[in-house]
């Protein structure tokens, strides 16, 4: 029987539509099953190649089959296996949780933190809008004018006698408030349009930052947090020594300062780099930069860059708006340039942990920086301009270009090379120049008969008045000036590592004062004060940094940033300041006083920092009535056998007047002999050991 071309075409057609489509194809069959087999037959007579593809079809058509059974069910195999994983994950954190909650704290804070994150996501969805209805009708009321009032005096009345009643023990912290006031005059009087000023940015951003730092400072709950998250975070830097001593050796990075801190720059820079291209960092600088935005009035362009300052650098957090830089007003850009002068990078966080300075101290300051940024920025150089972007919903941030986790942290890794490079460069620079600038002034001084004098003693006298007026006591005040000058001048780094050789003295049980040159300063200005103070990018070198990057993204504005650079270096710098005012009035001693008698008993064999303390408290509580007479001991030292041989170790590791006068009494008759043999004898065992 004859086929005509026709026919022929509709066979062949109907073969390859079956491969591709077997519903298709059964249909086809269904309706004409004669007319398909004379199909098959003649085609195999024709062509002789049919008859595989039809067998290859029929083999793959239950596996076409469970490919579409899969795709039809995908949601439901996902809910499914989200649950498995779910109740999984449940029971192992319930099992971990019974068997040891210390252990498992971590996990519990993670595990709250998720839930949280959920949580607040499924009520926005499912009451946001119907939240935001509600309070449409108060946006122009006047319950809302009456509501913000009542507020601001509330808050005001609360202050006030919140500080009259703490002050009323601790007097000296009211210095604290008198530089915060001292500092927003000072701001003020400089400020561009002094009639313009949005007093509401200006004081919500100071209120965040004063409750802020009462959470962090002086609650039980925020201050062990706070010092939970600085243990944690030391403890994960510290797994960076596992590659840097594969790839340098043990020796290396125990004594070489260069492999012992910038291996974790490469190392958090990675870390961010993949908490970026999940999506954290965009999530946790989007929440942040709304509740600021919706508290002081700010936009959202230059409260999502300072926001993101916390996390990432002066150079990385413009890089949020680059897309909106070049219509943005003059007072937004000077915010996005104080907010970077003003906070550090979590990279170079890392990188000051290991120097030994607080972690917990360091995150708080950087995170109170944060609202105190924009409100003085908001004072120095206020919005007169209409603004071009007023879009207040906020603006969505992209996650990273890297097609997987490994490309991530790949490129993260590398590019902290730069930065590690960089802080390595700067460090060498800086302090060779400053070196060269203390052998020049060192030299002109000797031409006037002015011996010793350096750059840090020229700060240490010019800027004594302000440090006094964060809280320091006077006689730490040249250090921490010293200190507060070279980071201004040189870079964070000097200054902070300037910081940790102070702290490295106390804690080895350095005397605090030799030949009346202070060795150390106090733990309240050197924790808290110090390390708040010199917490931001606020130096010299950072203006042709912030220069070199912004103009390279918007290259035609660079005479606009050019006029308000300066003005956002000093109020970056005053924002740490102020942040170390604060500090400085809510700063109480912690923890309870060591008991000497027991320490000294038990744990002297070397020099501490308790082992100063205790035998400065020893001196004090001893007496010597004249030169041959035994000493006396008062207060907890009364047990004079045992306090006459701590006194003699203690003269063995300090010097103090007690300690000369004891040398004639041990030549004198007097001494019992029994008592002269113990002495002997203790004084050479701790020497010994």
């Amino acid at each position: 029987m004859e086929k005509t071309n026709g026919e022929e075409a509709f066979a062949l057609t109907t073969v390859e539509t079956g491969i591709q489509n077997p519903g298709l194809e059964l249909t086809v069959e269904g309706i004409n099953p004669e007319g398909s087999k004379r199909t098959e037959e003649q085609g195999h007579s024709l062509k002789g190649g049919l008859e595989p593809p039809t067998r290859l079809r029929r083999t793959l058509q239950p596996f076409t089959r469970a490919r579409s059974f899969c795709k039809t069910h995908a949601g439901l195999f996902k809910k499914i296996l989200l649950s498995l994983l779910g109740l999984a994950y449940a029971a192992y954190f319930l099992a971990a949780c019974i068997l040891d909650f210390h252990r498992a704290l971590a996990l519990f804070v993670l595990t709250c933190l998720v839930l949280l994150v959920l949580v607040h996501r499924f009520l926005k969805r499912l009451l946001g809008e119907k939240l935001t209805r509600c309070l449409k009708p108060l946006e122009n009321s006047h319950l809302k004018f009456w509501m913000k009032w009542v507020l601001a005096g509330v808050s005001l009345i609360g202050l006030i006698l919140w500080l009259a009643l703490d002050t009323a023990q601790r007097p000296e912290q009211l210095i604290s408030l008198a530089g915060i006031c001292m500092f927003i005059i000072i701001l003020f009087a400089c400020s561009k349009h002094h009639s313009a000023v949005s007093w509401r940015a200006v004081l919500w951003g100071l209120g965040l930052q004063f409750i802020f730092g009462i959470l962090v400072i002086r609650t039980d709950p925020g201050f062990n947090a706070f010092q939970w998250l600085g243990e944690q975070v030391q403890i994960f830097l510290s797994y960076t020594v596992a590659g840097s001593s594969f790839v340098l050796g043990d020796v290396l990075v125990k004594d070489v300062f260069a492999f012992q801190a910038l291996p974790i720059i490469l190392f958090f820079g990675c870390v961010m780099s993949i908490l970026y291209y999940l999506g954290l960092v965009q999530w946790v600088v989007q929440e942040i930069a709304w509740f600021l935005q919706i508290t002081m009035g700010t936009t959202a362009t230059e409260t999502l860059a300072v926001a993101g300052n916390i996390f990432v650098g002066m150079m990385e957090a413009p890089l949020l708006i680059r897309p909106y830089l070049a219509d943005m007003m003059l007072s937004e850009i000077h915010t996005v340039m104080t907010g970077g002068f003003a906070t550090i990078s979590g990279t170079v966080l890392g990188a000051f942990i290991s120097f030994g300075i607080d972690a917990s101290s360091l995150i708080s300051a950087s995170v109170m920086a944060a609202p105190s940024a924009l409100a003085l920025s908001k004072l120095v150089y206020p919005e007169v301009e209409e603004l071009k972007f007023k879009n207040k919903e906020g603006v969505k941030l992209p996650c990273g270009k890297e097609k997987n986790v490994l490309e991530a942290a790949s490129n993260g890794a590398t590019d902290a090379v730069g930065l590690a490079s960089n802080v390595a460069a700067n460090l060498i620079a800086f302090l060779a120049v400053l070196a060269f600038i203390n052998a020049a002034l060192s030299w002109l001084g000797e031409m006037m008969d002015i011996q010793g004098l350096t750059f840090q003693v020229i700060c240490s006298y010019v800027l004594r008045p302000m440090v006094f007026m964060m809280g320091v006591e006077w006689a730490d005040c040249p250090m921490v000036a010293e200190m507060v000058g070279m980071k201004f001048f040189t870079n964070e780094f000097v200054a902070y590592q300037q910081l940790s050789q102070y702290k490295n003295k106390r804690l080895s049980g350095v005397e605090e004062w030799i030949k009346g040159k202070k060795q150390w300063i106090s733990l309240s200005a050197m924790e808290i004060i110090t390390t708040f103070s010199l917490c931001g990018f606020a130096n010299l070198s950072s203006i042709g940094i912030t220069l070199g990057g912004l103009t390279s993204m918007v290259p035609h504005r660079k005479s606009d940033l050019s006029k308000v650079v300066v003005s956002a270096l000093l109020t970056g710098a005053c924002v740490s300041l102020i942040s170390a005012c604060v500090a400085g009035i809510l700063y109480v001693p912690r923890g309870a006083e060591t008991d000497c008698v027991s320490f000294l008993n038990t744990s002297f064999t070397n020099r501490t920092y308790e082992t100063y303390v205790c035998c400065r408290e020893l001196f004090q509580s001893t007496s010597l009535n004249g030169t041959y007479n035994p000493p006396s001991f008062s207060g907890p030292w009364e047990d004079e056998e045992f306090s006459a041989i701590t006194l003699y170790s203690c003269c063995d590791l300090y010097t103090s007047a007690v300690c000369l006068k004891l040398v004639n009494f041990h030549k004198s008759p007097n001494m019992d002999g029994f008592l002269m043999a113990k002495v002997f004898m203790y004084s050479e065992f701790s020497l010994y050991n």
